[in-house]
């Protein structure tokens, strides 16, 4: 039974390789790998680059097919499986893209389209890739309605979390935010930023009945927030938000990739 899922799966694979190089001008000409781990980070380069547009349905379905059977082969992890430390507050070290929770939250650019870097290792890109093509379409489309009411040269401003389906993922949806970028000293105005983009998500999520969700470290990485100042502000703001809107939401998992963050994070909710 294993043997037939994996050719099956492999079969996906490569039709989505070739559909994938038709469908990119100025790429078709590419070479395909010989072997599967090389056509699978050609065919994410190629839906990283890929501009929000339609897609014939039976390339989708495949699509979805094949992104449905990776999610199973990484392993999903349900909000069963994630011990809560204290107070509904949980801290879970690996992939996002596992998580089977309400909510999971992309630390966005003020373009809300996602990455566009082939095989970039930001969560943007992550999330983006595994959840389809779908979803760079309805933030084009989300996007397009903004434009529409703001004037075409909108931006999604800082700690403003937008909502949309996870299509592909486990989760059931996807909260994208723009944290504040560090670019020098940090101040009291960055930090209120950033407390900004997990209190926005959270009304946001109590909005729409999302009872549980999975944080990403906002703004650290690439964005330069201090790691350690992002976790106090994270947990700090998370706190006291639960408090002051008691069973609106029942969980809040700290998502982390380093194991820096997650000593950061161990430090702070025992």
């Amino acid at each position: 039974m294993n043997g037939e899922k994996t050719t099956a799966q492999g079969e996906r694979l490569r039709y989505l390789v070739q559909a994938f190089l038709q469908d990119s001008e100025g790429y078709a000409h590419l070479p395909v790998p010989p072997d599967e781990e090389g056509r699978r980070r050609l065919l994410r380069s190629l839906m990283n680059i890929r501009m929000p547009r339609e897609l014939p349905g039976d390339v989708l379905k495949i699509q979805d097919e094949y992104l449905t059977e990776r999610a199973r082969e990484k392993g999903v992890v349900t909000l069963a499986q994630i011990p809560v430390i204290r107070d509904g507050l949980s801290i879970w070290q690996g992939d996002i893209t596992r998580l089977q929770v309400d909510a999971i939250v992309n630390a966005a650019n003020s373009q809300m389209l996602g990455c566009f870097v082939p095989l970039h290792a930001c969560i943007d890109n992550c999330i983006h890739t595994f959840a389809g093509v779908q979803l760079r379409a309805a933030c084009d489309r989300e996007m397009g309605r903004l434009r529409r009411k703001y004037g075409k040269g909108y931006e999604q401003p800082t700690a403003v979390p937008l909502l949309t389906d996870a299509y592909n993922l486990p989760a059931r949806k996807v909260v994208h935010v723009v944290g504040p970028i560090v670019s020098g000293p940090l101040t009291a105005e960055l930090e209120g930023e950033l407390a900004d983009c997990y209190a926005n998500t959270l009304t946001l999520c109590a909005e729409n009945e999302l009872r549980s969700v999975a944080f990403c470290c906002i703004s650290t990485g690439v964005f330069h927030f201090p790691n350690r100042r992002a976790a106090q502000i994270a947990v700090e703001t998370v706190e006291g938000w639960l408090r002051a809107h008691r069973g609106q939401v029942d969980r809040v998992i700290f998502n982390v990739f380093k194991e820096e963050d997650r000593g950061y994070y161990e430090a702070l909710i025992r």
